[in-house]
């Protein structure tokens, strides 16, 4: 069966691809490169950058703001160098605010600072923010309107020279489950975390350069299961039962769900506004 993953950290695991492995702010930081030889690889050509957040879990005490300088000094190499610092930013939070694994990019939406009516209104005092725009667009289920279509209606109004995408994720192994955060200068499917995927958000298909950020949630059960039967060396019969799609995530998701999604929040907002600080971000958002 075909092992599901939304990472590409897994997929690289075993292939010919270029990886490299290094510590960002005391954490793990693993970036794979794919390149257009890269044919059988499943995914675009580009860089995947996947940082291990585990010391959150743990809540250690510096954990989150260095988790924060993290995420926001990876976007900052994944950005395209000539872009101009005060041009529109678009921050789309993508998913479900009603299931609680897909939660990540709505939520994520709440710790960031949406600024560009502040600039527009009054670009004396809020000279040193860049003009950001937040939108959470929900689910074709709820809305009747495809992402892409609201997104691109979006676009057409605000011209952003850049857009970030936060969606969930889908892993195989249940120890990334809500410690890894995987960005990537290739764009993003909606709802592929989850099985549902909608249509992309790429360069290709909105005009604009698009950086991804994604938490892994949720694993596939038949992924799951087969993976422990191979490593038992048994046969699973019950491989049989899970022609339904089943996921499985943390007891915990709820939390873990919020954490990750602030974390992700807060590097947003160090990566577009380099002179603020963490306490600054908790003063404005409060």
């Amino acid at each position: 069966m075909a092992v599901r993953t939304d990472l590409a950290l897994e997929l690289a695991e075993g292939r010919r691809v270029q990886q490299r492995t290094q510590t960002l702010e005391g954490f793990s930081l693993h970036t794979v490169t794919v390149t257009e030889s890269d044919t059988d690889f499943g995914r675009p050509p580009g860089r995947y950058a996947t940082l291990s957040i585990r010391d959150l879990l743990r809540r250690e005490t510096d954990a989150f703001p260095r988790a924060c300088r993290a995420v926001a000094q990876i976007l900052r190499q994944l950005a395209p160098s000539n872009q101009d610092p005060r041009a529109p930013v678009l921050v789309i939070g993508l998913g479900n605010r009603a299931v609680t694994p897909d939660a990540i990019g709505p939520l994520c939406c709440q710790n960031v600072l949406a600024t560009r009516h502040l600039v527009e209104q009054s670009p004396e005092q809020f000279r040193a923010f860049r003009p950001v725009a937040v939108l959470a667009p929900g689910v074709l289920g709820t809305t009747g309107v495809e992402t892409g279509e609201l997104v691109l209606g979006v676009i057409d109004r605000i011209h952003p020279e850049l857009i970030l995408a936060v969606d969930a994720l889908a892993a195989r192994r249940l120890s990334r489950l809500m410690c890894t955060i995987q960005m990537t200068d290739t764009g993003i499917v909606p709802g592929s975390g989850v099985g549902n995927a909608r249509t992309a958000l790429t360069q290709t298909a909105l005009g604009v350069p698009v950086l991804s950020i994604g938490v892994p949630t949720v694993v596939d059960g038949a992924t799951l299961a087969a993976d422990i039967a191979q490593q038992s060396g048994a046969q699973c019969e019950a491989l049989d039962d899970l022609n339904t799609p089943v996921l499985v995530t943390t007891r915990d998701v709820d939390q873990q769900t919020a954490d990750a999604a602030r974390v992700i929040g807060y590097g947003i907002n160090l990566f577009l506004h380099p002179s603020l600080d963490i306490a600054d971000m908790e003063l404005f958002l409060s």
